[in-house]
């Protein structure tokens, strides 16, 4: 028991490296994501048929293939194809990114068709531009009634930056790999890898909530409804 203790101990300041990368990755993705999913939203919803066409298959693409096959597609085949040099944390970032654009479009789209037409409507009538209507009035309302469901997607990139491990990106799965690998300890580290997710889930759910608290619309939420 002792020496399972003490393999922690000395290998949490390691782990915690991995969480940092794993927090800098479910970041950068969730950032990526953001502006491909609210691009591809708007498309969705006010686009051309020729682009709502060409983005469906983008949503098709990347919700029906998994992470997994994802990661080499991209590290192992497209990005040496086009000769794009990139470190894996990077590539994780960029794959899960493009991935949770996808799932982020949906939300957004959405929030968007939640909202009142006769908004739109309106600020025509005012005089504001499609453009303009959309920036000034459409996505703020929009962006404020998706974190609910921003949140659960949060959750779900988290975890599955876990597969990051496989081409070699240096985050809380493969250090705890690397560890055990060499003390036998797998239990532990495992576990001590698997508290570090709980915590991040945690803490990026709970500010998401905190979030959705101070922005959200009166009349959008179910506790002012009631």
């Amino acid at each position: 028991m002792q020496a399972q203790i003490n393999a922690v101990i000395d290998a949490f300041p390691y782990l915690l490296l991995g969480a940092v990368n794993t927090a800098i990755i479910v970041l950068t993705a969730m950032g990526i994501g953001l502006v491909i999913g609210v691009l591809v939203a708007v498309g969705l919803v006010y686009g051309p048929r020729w682009l709502r066409f060409l983005l469906a298959g983008y949503l098709w693409f990347f919700r029906g293939v998994p992470i997994l096959a994802l990661l080499f597609l991209f590290y192992f085949g497209l990005f040496p194809y086009l000769n794009i040099q990139m470190n894996a944390l990077a590539a994780v970032a960029v794959v899960l990114g493009l991935t949770t654009g996808a799932y982020q479009a949906n939300i957004f789209r959405g929030a968007i068709q939640s909202l009142p037409r006769g908004q739109f409507r309106a600020a025509s009538a005012l005089g504001m531009s499609d453009a303009a209507a959309i920036r000034a009035i459409i996505l703020p309302q929009a962006l404020r009634i998706s974190i609910a469901a921003w949140s659960n997607e949060y959750s779900i990139i988290l975890k599955d930056s876990a597969l990051a491990f496989v081409i070699g990106a240096p985050e809380i799965m493969a250090r705890a790999q690397f560890v055990a690998s060499r003390t036998y300890q797998h239990l532990p580290l495992y576990l001590a890898a698997a508290l570090l997710y709980f915590f991040l889930t945690w803490a990026g759910v709970a500010a998401l909530r905190k979030l959705e608290q101070k922005v959200r619309i009166p009349g959008y939420t179910e506790e002012e409804s009631s």
